[in-house]
């Protein structure tokens, strides 16, 4: 859900999602590091539709870091800002964050826990463009 609107820096989109085991690729149950990428692709397209009214396109990204693992059973938080504003061209800091997590033993097959702080696994500065 977007929290402002129009082109200015400071424009925040936020989504959250949950990991579903089908998307484990690693042993842990550990996806691999596209799966943000994609979500980042997500929260981006919706930012350029927001500011710009097209779904706009990727045109890099510069400075990605993997910090911490995303598994399968993981409740995620991407959140894109928009930090600069070009003719055609918008700079966006984005993260992903785990907000909860799945803890499964014996007992209780589906545990999890929402985590305090949330673990930050990924971030980026994408360039997206948009039409001029």
């Amino acid at each position: 859900m977007a929290t402002q609107t129009g082109k200015d820096a400071g424009t925040r989109v936020v989504h959250r999602r949950y990991v579903p085991y089908s998307h484990a690729h690693y042993a842990g149950n550990l996806v691999d590091g596209a799966y943000s990428l994609g979500l980042f692709g997500d929260v981006a397209t919706e930012m350029c539709i927001l500011t710009d009214g097209d779904e706009g396109l990727f045109a890099s990204y510069s400075d990605v870091q993997f910090k911490e693992p995303v598994r399968a059973g993981d409740v995620l938080e991407i959140v894109c800002e928009l930090v600069k504003v070009g003719t055609r061209s918008r700079v966006l800091e984005l993260s992903v964050s785990i907000v909860a997590r799945g803890n499964p033993n014996q007992e209780q097959p589906g545990a999890a826990e929402m985590l305090d702080p949330p673990l930050v696994a990924t971030t980026a500065t994408g360039t997206v463009v948009v039409p001029g």
